[in-house]
């Protein structure tokens, strides 16, 4: 399985915790020279002020500890 395919697949289930705030996450890239995922955070958690935090100690750390592939998530 595709890297990218595995970092969907953890976005899906990381999803419906965004969803029961209002929001939700869409993977934009996996750059595998960089180890960069890009996300966008959409709807109420796209404006939220924990919005950063959200992506770095959840969604970033729960990718990494599945994906060592992965060096850091950014939101764009």
């Amino acid at each position: 399985m595709k890297i990218e395919d595995r970092i969907k697949e953890l976005l899906d289930e990381i999803r419906p915790m965004l969803q029961a705030d209002g929001g939700d996450i869409e993977f934009i890239s996996f750059d595998s020279s960089t180890g960069i995922v890009k996300v966008k955070l959409v709807g109420t958690c796209g404006g939220c002020p924990y919005a950063q935090y959200t992506i770095k100690m959840g969604v970033e750390r729960y990718i990494k500890e599945k994906i060592p592939e992965v060096k850091e998530v950014d939101a764009v």
